[in-house]
């Protein structure tokens, strides 16, 4: 074991594949049936009910618990298809609106666009919510901004902490006289979005959880269901429906991927909406290869012209083998974290705050904010660390700073509590290939370099 005077090479998020992954790959290979199949069908369920109880071994090839964890989880071909879906489900389209917090990845606003909608963003809080300094959605911006053409608003788990749903929900019961549901235009999609608009009455609360997989929060209600007391529920069982990403530097991983799921609607059985998801990702055909596959069912209709987004075997079967090792990889990402934690309040450097006593985060990404610095600061403290061989990052640039962004708003002047929490921002690398060493390591560096800028 080296010193930490001697140069390391630290990536930033390497995807972490054992050779349970590799050899569930290639005995994937080896099956005949690489595309969507059985062991896509065996991942759903298994998140399913990972999603419901926190528990990776549960037996879901069981009758029973085929039964019940079936049309409960579509696995997608990424977080972006499975947002963009879980909205063309909801019957969003043109002449609807959907918010937005500013501060987010792209793909949380480019799919409500790819539906013909028209995304409105708002600011988050002044940094950050005042408990966890997660760059959360200023509420009471929102339920102003909330108006009859409002269909839906996506909140965002970044870095795997999990957004007040609660408040989310006690607003949009004050602003559900403004709703006004869309009527069934008769095709199986139109006919489905408008029978869940109308059974739930008001906007809905779409999660984008593509960091938060495993995350949980205590909450009093869960979609359309209030609770008798507060229940710590994980991500995927809160909001009304739920967008993941499996993508290759995520917590995890199926190389790309997602998954949508949903809280049961009243009167709407679950397998007529997991049935339009299979239609809406495989180009509406009424049948999968694996249907298909069957002795004389080579027949089938196409129900819409629609997409292409399913999950592949190969794809599943990295996903079922790190669903068996995730658990470990979270509590592996929470001792890193304490171990960053004590060197930034040593320093006096802002913080997320991963864990609460209501809130468990999924530790996806370690964000600090170096008080008192500009953004070209920021830059250099990025650039020097990376000369001590150490990868960093920035999450996020605000949407309303991107060029394909400003025509649906008036420039981040209008956002600037998303600008502030941006510009002293820096991203340190947090996965499961990092040593304790790799820890130590970064923390000297990350000391040597910003003490000059905040003594």
């Amino acid at each position: 074991m080296g010193s930490n005077n001697e140069q390391r090479t630290v990536y930033f998020s390497p995807p972490d594949i054992s050779e349970s992954e590799i050899m569930e790959v290639v005995k994937t290979l080896r099956s005949g049936w690489i595309t969507t199949g059985p062991r896509t069908k065996l991942l759903e369920r298994r998140l399913a009910a990972y999603i419901e109880t926190g528990c990776v071994d549960i037996d879901c090839d069981a009758s029973e618990n085929r039964e019940r964890y079936s049309n409960r989880v579509v696995c997608l071909s990424s977080a972006t298809a499975a947002e963009e879906l879980n909205l063309h489900i909801l019957g969003i389209t043109a002449g609807d609106e959907v918010i937005v917090p500013a501060y987010t990845y792209t793909a949380t606003a480019s799919a409500v666009i790819h539906c013909g909608a028209t995304v409105k963003f708002v600011d988050i809080q002044k940094d950050g919510d005042s408990v966890t300094h997660m760059p959360e959605m200023d509420y009471d911006k929102l339920e102003e901004m909330i108006t009859e053409k409002t269909k839906a608003i996506i909140m965002v788990d970044l870095g795997g902490i999990v957004c007040d749903y609660d408040k989310v929900f006690e607003i949009i019961e004050r602003k559900k006289s403004l709703f006004r549901p869309v009527e069934s235009d008769h095709t199986p999609l139109g006919d489905l979005s408008a029978r869940i608009q109308n059974s739930l009455k008001r906007v809905a609360v779409v999660a984008d959880c593509a960091h938060s997989l495993g995350a949980s929060r205590a909450v009093s209600r869960i979609g359309s269901r209030i609770l008798e007391k507060a229940e710590r529920k994980y991500c995927g069982g809160i909001a009304d429906f739920t967008s993941f990403s499996f993508h290759a530097v995520k917590n995890f991983t199926t190389a790309e991927g997602g998954a949508s799921t949903w809280i049961s609607v009243d009167g709407i059985d679950d397998s007529e909406i997991y049935h339009m998801y299979q239609l809406l990702s495989l180009h509406g055909q009424s049948k999968d290869a694996l249907s298909k596959n069957k002795s004389g069912a080579w027949e089938y209709d196409i129900i819409g012209p629609w997409y292409k987004c399913n999950m592949t075997d190969i794809m599943a079967g990295i996903g079922l083998r790190q669903l068996d090792r995730y658990p470990s990889m979270l509590d592996r990402r929470l001792q890193m974290i304490k171990q960053y934690d004590a060197v930034c309040d040593e320093m006096g450097i802002k913080r997320l705050v991963h864990h609460t006593e209501y809130m468990d985060s999924s530790n996806h990404l370690y964000l600090i904010r170096i008080p008192g610095i500009t953004v070209r600061q920021r830059n250099e403290i990025i650039e020097k660390i990376v000369e001590y061989g150490v990868a960093s990052n920035v999450h996020y640039k605000p949407l309303p700073m991107m060029t394909a962004y400003k025509e649906y708003t008036q420039g981040v002047e209008a956002f600037p509590n998303a600008f502030d929490y941006y510009h002293n921002l820096i991203t340190l690398p947090l996965h499961t290939l990092l040593l304790d060493e790799d820890i130590g390591y970064i923390c000297e560096k990350l000391r040597s370099v910003v003490r000059h800028y905040i003594e």
